[in-house]
């Protein structure tokens, strides 16, 4: 993706996130919740952070955070969000392009990937990297706007180039070295609309085995 083009994105969320009020709800989105609460904590990469809201969640139940997103505003929110609830000191703000960042290899414990809405070879080479990053037993989650919601869901992005499916993305992953144990289209409700939203929910983890002999 050009770097032009990235810059002119960064500054259109830079423009959202400095609005009056919140882009997104405060608490974490459902299948967030869902899969990762009541795992035990360790180090986490929120890729794609927006405004903080799972890196603030994910670091009140203990975890280390980094929270990577290119718009400066957005983790400024996230900042002050974690400052009011008292966990600053567990989340790093990295102001960085979500589709360079290389996490130290077998460093993580969880990476999250919650509407990282990129074009498919943007996003599968983003998954790459991070994958990279996890430790033996560790997981990657992704959540994001299903391919099928254009024409069976609600809300989300219209451009089907930036959405994806369950069994792509597992595959995808599969390739990466990790299991997924979860690929799944799910529904979730919208208060406004009789329609659900139609999310794309994959769970992967590394094998115990991982970088054996290396």
């Amino acid at each position: 993706m050009a770097d032009g083009k990235r810059s002119a994105d960064a500054a259109e969320w830079d423009r959202r996130y400095g609005g009056a009020g919140p882009v997104w709800s405060g608490g974490p989105n459902q299948w967030v919740a869902q899969e990762l609460n009541g795992l035990p904590p360790g180090r986490a990469l929120d890729l794609g952070a927006g405004e903080g809201r799972h890196a603030v969640w994910l670091a009140g139940r203990g975890w280390q955070v980094d929270a990577v997103d290119f718009s400066a505003v957005g983790l400024e929110r996230g900042r002050r969000s974690a400052q009011a609830l008292g966990v600053s000191g567990r989340i790093r703000w990295l102001v960085e392009d979500a589709t360079l960042c290389t996490p130290e290899r077998a460093s993580l414990d969880l990476v999250l990937v919650a509407y990282l809405q990129l074009p498919t070879a943007a996003l599968r080479a983003a998954l790459a990297s991070a994958a990279s990053g996890l430790r033996p037993g560790g997981r990657l989650l992704l959540v994001g706007h299903d391919a099928a919601n254009v024409e069976h869901g609600t809300g989300g992005p219209q451009d089907p180039a930036v959405l994806q499916d369950p069994e792509q993305v597992g595959a995808w992953l599969r390739a990466c070295g990790l299991a997924a144990s979860s690929a799944e289209t799910r529904r979730r409700p919208v208060p406004s609309s009789l329609r659900p939203a139609l999310d794309c929910v994959v769970l992967a983890e590394a094998p115990p085995h991982r970088w054996a002999g290396h």
